[in-house]
């Protein structure tokens, strides 16, 4: 029973500390869906489902997992959601959640979180799924797979994800929330031993129209259902989006075919070889009424009916009181939220600036400690290198004082020696002057002897050629 005191704690919980709720994508070297495999048969999801934009989602709830997602960062809406059947919901509470990873994969926020409240702290948000703003003026509804009618509390608080959400009209999302609900309950639970194995599987085939150009809008819904039970049993629901009151059955095999080519939903085909057609047939019979509108009966319904007019009464009387309650307690949730966000500012504030003084602080005596070391260390530096400054002052000095004593002292010595050797120079080449002048005096007479010689030569040649030109032969024959 929805009791008032489950109710108060139920909305503060929802309100005041979102942040229980996670959805943490899974990583590509675990199995399956991790922790989430339990809501499959034999804990072995789908196969088919290959593509390299589809990304598998364990959407949790307190640390627990809820049901498991296969979203397509392509169409921007979930291919399917596996989930199990807990308790029909008493209350629901909206509260849209986004899954910051899959927009960017290197964010340290590992869970869902606020749309609002996740600011700038997520990059590329909205790039690989859908917002509330695309949903927006759009004429379509946010219609859930994973119905939150079928879900209590917890599991219920973590269907509301945009990574669970298809777009609708809001008659198709009326109509496919109350004919999930009326058949899980009245045909599926009624006919499965056990209903914690009863596994199912709510999807959506996407088309080629696009919500503000982004989100696909199915072009049909569907539901596998698997009782992993004794009496095993398996059965497929497709609801077309061009017919809001549609709802045809068929075999799990047919309804595989409609998805994408080698894709199996159940392991082994829910043992389709040993599955006791009794228990399908009556499934098949319960889906028939709720389609053609008559009231299944069953032994717990039946026994509730008589007592389902004094309820409905008690309803119509206790509304008012319950709406005025709901009010009371929404302001007083709103309340305790802004005094928390109030003091949560304030906190900050003095944190901020006790944290900006201690830095500042802290940035002062270490440029203190820093100036002051390389003082001390410069000390050392700069006295050796004054010491060997003078040092070598000190020998420079040295060096010109020897350099001018040598310059000074060889001048005289080298005069003193230039000027003793002089004389012994000058005797000396007295001999070789001698010498050379009467080599010279000789051959000035040998020359003038040898010119004489020449010219008397001369003469007489030219007297005997005159002689021989102009004396008659004849004469000198007389």
């Amino acid at each position: 029973e929805w009791t008032m005191k489950t109710s108060i704690v139920f909305l503060l919980c929802i309100s005041v500390f979102p942040g229980f709720s996670q959805g943490r994508v899974v990583r590509e070297d675990e199995t399956g869906f991790a922790e989430c495999n339990v809501f499959f048969p034999g804990q072995v999801p789908p196969e088919g489902f290959t593509e390299p934009f589809h990304v598998k989602i364990c959407q949790q709830y307190n640390k627990e997992p809820r049901f498991a997602t296969l979203y397509s960062t392509k169409d921007k809406i979930p291919l399917y959601s596996a989930f199990k059947f807990t308790k029909p919901a008493q209350s629901e509470e909206e509260n849209w959640l986004v899954e910051p990873q899959i927009d960017d994969p290197e964010n340290d926020l590992h869970e869902m979180v606020h749309e609002a409240s996740i600011g700038g702290t997520v990059a590329n948000l909205g790039a690989n799924q859908a917002l509330t703003s695309d949903y927006m003026g759009s004429g379509y509804e946010r219609g859930l797979l994973n119905p939150s009618l079928l879900n209590e509390e917890d599991f219920q608080v973590a269907t509301y994800t945009l990574t669970n959400a298809v777009p609708l009209s809001p008659a198709l999302s009326k109509s496919w929330h109350r004919d999930i609900g009326k058949v899980v309950e009245q045909a599926l639970i009624p006919h499965c031993s056990k209903m914690d194995h009863l596994y199912l599987l709510a999807g959506a085939i996407p088309s080629s129209v696009r919500v503000k150009g982004k989100v696909s809008v199915p072009e049909s819904l569907w539901l596998a259902a698997c009782c992993d039970a004794p009496d095993k049993w398996s059965l497929g629901l497709v609801k077309k989006i061009s017919d809001e009151n549609s709802l045809a059955d068929l075999t799990v095999r047919d309804l595989e075919k409609q998805l994408l080519p080698g894709v199996h939903l159940f392991k082994g085909n829910c043992g389709e070889d040993k599955q006791s057609q009794e228990k399908r047939e009556a499934v098949l019979q319960a889906v028939s009424q709720i389609r053609s509108g008559e009231q299944v009966q069953t032994s717990d319904n039946q026994e509730t009916k008589n007592s389902g007019w004094v309820r409905r009464v008690a309803g119509i009387i206790a509304t008012p009181f319950i709406k005025l309650l709901e009010l009371l307690i929404y302001i007083f949730v709103e309340l305790v939220k802004f005094v928390f966000y109030f003091l949560w500012l304030i906190v900050k504030r003095v944190v901020g600036t006790v944290l900006d003084g201690v830095y500042s602080l802290w940035n002062g005596m270490v440029s203190y400690f820093k100036a002051i070391s390389m003082v001390l260390i410069s000390i050392p530096y700069d006295v050796g290198r004054v010491i060997i400054n003078i040092f070598l002052g000190f020998l420079q000095i040295v060096r010109d004082v020897v350099s001018l004593t040598y310059r000074i002292l060889s001048i005289p010595v080298g005069f003193v020696l230039h000027l003793a050797a002089f004389p012994y120079h000058s005797i000396c080449a007295i001999p070789s002057v001698l010498k050379d002048m009467a080599t010279g005096i000789g051959g000035t007479f040998s020359l003038v002897i040898d010119a004489t010689a020449a010219v008397l030569h001369g003469f007489y040649y030219l007297a005997g050629h005159i002689v021989k030109r102009f004396v008659p032969k004849g004469s000198s024959d007389d």
